[in-house]
């Protein structure tokens, strides 16, 4: 039976014209399947459904998403990001959570927190990210936090008033594979995103979370110095972590889209 699937040629170009005619015609697709971004289940025979392609450097993995969420598309990713997608999709056992990666030449790692921030009357899905140590410009190895302006240079900007979203960041954005999280991605000259935070394993998020997502189609992103915002135990006092952190001038934000769009 044929199905309601929407193949861009991004994807038709990487899988192929037998491959995709196959799909649209019934024979590989799914009828019901979870979508990938906001995890609910969907139906490839009621609803517009699109193919989401998760490419690696060897391997690639086909995923069905609602069109309403995200559209078809390729998502350029790790290889290590695609073995976790994978794992997340087939609920594989994951192995536990190795030391994160620094970022600068310090033992920092980034600590990321998912929670809905009401701004300008509106839930929005945000990351917190703040590292565990303060940290030093790639170089120097002095004991200064250039956390923040590391950022400011990639183009994260001061947030002072949570009522506003913070402005979009061109060439960034966060990966999300069957309803969790697994990376943030930052422009790389002249080849494929690549990941600034990944994983350890793929984090969960609310389905408050996925749901706002789905009404904005972007990811607020807010980042804090270490010992900044603390970890909150409930949405409202994360807000008012960052309510504080913004009036100290202790917080830069970005408005990103999910991988891919």
């Amino acid at each position: 039976m044929p199905r309601m699937l929407d193949v861009s040629d991004d994807v038709r170009a990487e899988i192929g014209d037998e491959e995709a005619d196959r799909l649209l015609a019934g024979e590989n697709a799914p009828g019901s399947y979870d979508c990938t971004s906001c995890r609910t289940p969907g139906n490839t025979e009621q609803e517009r459904t699109s193919t989401v392609l998760f490419v690696g450097q060897e391997t690639a993995v086909l995923a069905f998403a609602h069109a309403t969420c995200v559209p078809s598309q390729v998502v350029p990713v790790s290889e290590e990001q695609l073995r976790g997608a994978v794992r997340s999709i087939t609920a594989e056992d994951i192995a536990p959570p190795a030391p994160g990666p620094p970022v600068a030449d310090t033992q920092a790692v980034l600590g990321v927190t998912s929670g809905v921030v009401l701004v300008g009357g509106e839930a929005r899905p945000a990351l917190v990210v703040e590292p565990t140590e303060p940290i030093a410009r790639p170089g120097t190895g002095g004991p200064g936090d250039d956390f923040l302006p590391l950022l400011t240079e990639q183009g994260f900007l001061p947030v002072y008033d949570l009522g506003r979203p913070p402005a979009p960041i061109p060439g960034w954005s966060v990966l999300l594979a069957a309803g969790q999280l697994h990376a943030v991605l930052m422009p790389a000259a002249g080849g494929p995103p690549v990941a600034w935070w990944q994983a350890h394993q793929p984090m969960p998020v609310s389905e408050g979370w996925q749901a706002a997502l789905g009404r904005s189609q972007q990811v607020l992103v807010y980042a804090a110095p270490a010992g900044t915002i603390g970890t909150q135990p409930r949405e409202d006092q994360l807000r008012v972590a960052l309510d504080r952190a913004a009036a100290r001038g202790a917080l830069v934000g970005a408005a990103m889209p999910l991988a891919g769009t």
